[in-house]
């Protein structure tokens, strides 16, 4: 791994306790993800969630999948806040 990757998942791994491994398994499993697909979408929220060490509630994480697999997500990081956290 170069320096600057390492330093990356090092600064990562620093604010948010998120191990550079679960990081990779996450971007793997997205990678190739059919976000038209509810259950995918799902999963993934789930797993994240996990990586994350927060709690998501089910009307919370059935207002993501929804926004996700209709293709709706808010283009502007105001927008996106304020879905995350109601």
């Amino acid at each position: 791994m170069s320096d600057l990757k390492k330093n990356m998942f090092d600064q990562i791994q620093k604010k948010s306790n998120i191990q550079p491994d679960q990081i990779m398994k996450v971007a793997q499993s997205v990678q190739n993800a059919d976000f038209s697909d509810e259950q995918t979408v799902r999963r993934l929220v789930k797993q994240l969630a996990q990586v994350a060490g927060k709690n998501v509630s089910k009307q919370k994480e059935d207002k993501i999948v929804k926004a996700i697999t209709n293709n709706n997500m808010p283009g502007d990081i105001k927008s996106l806040n304020k879905l995350f956290k109601n």
